[in-house]
């Protein structure tokens, strides 16, 4: 699966903000730490603001903190802020028109799209977290 880029920002700005939401972090730092453009990185954070998974606190040492529901929050809720990840993407033949192959490939495609969307819903953020803190510290 391919995601947008402001999905991608999404995913590793809640990711980061949540493994530990009581502390702020401004735009800038997240931006530089993903190595990724701060103007793109604002919209998306705003974007996480509406729908209320991030707060953004301004003034001297303001920033942003996650504040949704880490244990209820899924990868698959963050995504779709930004992006329709209901499988309808996938290359779908005419019924009538199609042939024994185009038929069977869309069915295999639909069943993987259907895979990567029960995957994404089954994985909260609290998880992605923990997964994240055992892995070993890149340099």
């Amino acid at each position: 699966m391919r995601l947008q880029t402001a999905s991608r920002l999404a995913l590793l700005s809640v990711l980061d903000l949540a493994a530990d939401p009581a502390r702020q972090r401004s735009a800038g730092e997240i931006a530089e730490a993903y190595r990724v453009s701060l103007n793109h990185l604002a919209k998306v954070l705003r974007d996480l603001n509406r729908a209320g998974l991030v707060e953004s606190v301004r003034g001297v040492g303001g920033g942003y903190r996650f504040c949704g529901n880490a244990k209820r929050t899924t990868l698959l809720d963050v995504i779709q802020i930004f992006e329709n990840v209901s499988g309808d993407a996938t290359v779908r033949a005419n019924p009538i028109d199609a042939s024994a192959t185009e038929a069977a490939l869309s069915l295999i495609l639909k069943e993987i799209d259907d895979t990567v969307q029960a995957t994404l819903q089954s994985i909260t953020i609290d998880t992605a977290v923990k997964l994240i803190q055992k892995l070993p510290p890149r340099g």
